[in-house]
């Protein structure tokens, strides 16, 4: 990745990197464990630093409140399918099945942020300094990356949702 990319282009190229991730999991015909970690992986770490950092810069910018708070329903509602792989094989019944319905969702949620209208509209249109914003995202993406690899993914924390996803070693119930 380019060092000085904008946040825009960072988050699509995230975007860009999930879906083809999604494609190799449907034609693949063994490492569905390995894709399906890499998806949980990758997930996790674009969700945070769009909840940590993105999400909060466009509300201060002016980004319609009701399109971010879709935005972040949308993520609490894949974390838990989210946990589900991270916590299944794809021997395990309706492994595949979740698979399939993430990526529904996590496609559905990619057009709503890239459409025109969408988050990444909002903020091209508002003053935020996309470069900034940009850098800080990438050394967040780059800090959470080492702290996962050292650590493992963490089960991942809805804040719109009342009930919590399940806790590693956990089944959903």
């Amino acid at each position: 990745m380019p060092a000085k990319q904008d946040a825009i282009a960072l988050l699509k190229a995230d975007h860009r990197k999930v879906e083809e991730l999604f494609d190799k999991y449907e034609s693949a015909r063994g490492k569905k464990a390995d894709i399906a970690q890499k998806i949980a992986l990758e997930l996790t770490i674009h969700t945070l630093i769009e909840e940590e950092i993105f999400y909060p810069a466009c509300r201060e910018a002016g980004a319609e409140s009701d399109m971010m708070d879709e935005a972040n329903v949308e993520h609490d509602g894949i974390k838990p399918l989210i946990a589900e792989l991270e916590n299944g094989a794809p021997d395990d019944e309706f492994y595949d099945a979740k698979v399939k319905v993430l990526s529904e969702e996590v496609r559905h949620h990619i057009k709503e942020e890239e459409k025109r209208g969408g988050i990444f509209s909002a903020a091209r249109d508002s003053e935020l300094d996309l470069a900034e914003l940009g850098m800080q995202l990438m050394a967040r993406k780059d800090e959470l990356m080492a702290e996962f690899q050292d650590k493992g993914v963490p089960a991942p924390v809805t804040r719109t949702m009342f009930a919590p996803p399940p806790k590693q070693g956990e089944a959903a119930a």
